[in-house]
């Protein structure tokens, strides 16, 4: 099924901590290059929801960028793994436009966002991922580290419509406490 883009619903929401995350992530030296713990990480969503694709997603100024990847060929491991990831395989690259998906709309309101079929929100149905990528359903949360700054997001998607519900909010949840947690032992 393909659906018609309309730029109008093509927006990006409006973003006021944009100056102070690029500062954070940059403290952190984080969210500019791929990842492997970030990576074993989108793996461990992928399993935990059973879904085809998981990111950790880290957002700047200009960018969506997927420190953390994991995509249907994510069986693949090492040099395999990051030669798969360096093209845009399965439709994924490592960089995604502001405008394309739905993780700048989780740091935006700084809540987690559940989406059982994408096709039956307005807002999102001319977004261009759902035809690149044949999204159905969207699962993510904010990562929100201790200075209270929202780095960006953990998520995961699927090419069928899922009703995640409250357990699924809560294992998106709680999966983005656990990677906070690892993102702060970086610092000490």
């Amino acid at each position: 099924m393909t659906y018609e883009q309309d730029d109008r619903l093509r927006t990006v929401p409006r973003d006021p901590e944009v100056s102070a995350r690029m500062k954070r992530l940059a403290e952190l030296n984080i969210g500019k290059e791929p990842d492997p713990a970030f990576d074993a990480f989108a793996a461990k969503l992928a399993s935990i929801t059973d879904t085809p694709f998981a990111m950790v997603n880290f957002i700047s100024d200009r960018e969506q960028y997927f420190a953390g990847l994991y995509t249907p060929s994510g069986n693949q491991r090492g040099a395999a793994l990051q030669a798969a990831q360096a093209t845009e395989h399965h439709g994924v690259g490592r960089t995604m436009d502001l405008d394309h998906g739905f993780c700048p709309h989780v740091v935006s309101r700084r809540l987690a966002l559940v989406l059982d079929d994408v096709c039956e929100w307005p807002q999102f149905v001319g977004n261009p991922v759902i035809n690149k990528l044949s999204v159905r359903s969207y699962l993510g949360a904010p990562l929100i580290d201790r200075t209270g700054t929202a780095l960006g997001t953990i998520c995961v998607i699927d090419t069928q419509p899922r009703e995640w519900g409250r357990p699924g909010l809560q294992t998106i949840k709680q999966l983005a406490g656990e990677l906070l947690e690892q993102i702060h032992l970086r610092e000490r």
